[in-house]
């Protein structure tokens, strides 16, 4: 993805259904780059009881893993989809008074974060239907790519409930 299509921000975020069909298969956008720091890893670390060492120990994870260093959770990664997506061109249905994580279709977990890094999100519209009357289901691929690296951290096909 150039740099010119990871900072569009021409993707309106509330679209009609009929409009939103117009985006499918298209890059929205991309989030601003987020630098993955140790604090944050142990914070995770500590809200989810993970804490193998190739997360919280540099000096081991240097020795004996082959990241060269702490690298974040993958879990991590996928859980901060909520703030790089608040912050990025995605696809809502108009008049949708609340939206629901609605969970995820695929996830691969691709290339280690090393702590330290910057990551950001990458937006394609996948699909979006109505489910039920005034339900509308919105799924986005959405490619989590580090910086300087060739393959991405993580991809995912996250699914996103609109409410009328």
């Amino acid at each position: 993805m150039t740099d010119q299509q990871a900072t569009s921000a021409a993707t309106p975020n509330f679209v009609s259904i009929e409009r939103a069909q117009d985006y499918i298969g298209k890059a929205l956008g991309s989030s601003p780059w987020l630098e993955i720091t140790q604090e944050r890893v142990n914070q995770f670390a500590q809200a989810t009881g993970d804490f193998q060492f190739i997360h919280m120990d540099q000096e081991r994870a240097a020795k004996e893993s082959p990241f060269g260093g702490t690298i974040a959770h993958g879990f991590l990664t996928l859980s901060l989809l909520s703030m790089l997506s608040a912050q990025s061109p995605t696809i809502k249905i108009q008049g949708c008074s609340v939206l629901i994580n609605y969970g995820l279709d695929k996830v691969r977990f691709i290339n280690p974060v090393a702590v330290g890094s910057r990551i950001r999100a990458h937006f394609i519209l996948v699909s979006a239907v109505e489910k039920s009357p005034g339900a509308y289901l919105v799924k986005h691929k959405i490619t989590v790519e580090v910086e300087g690296k060739d393959k991405p951290a993580m991809i995912a096909e996250w699914l996103g409930m609109s409410i009328i």
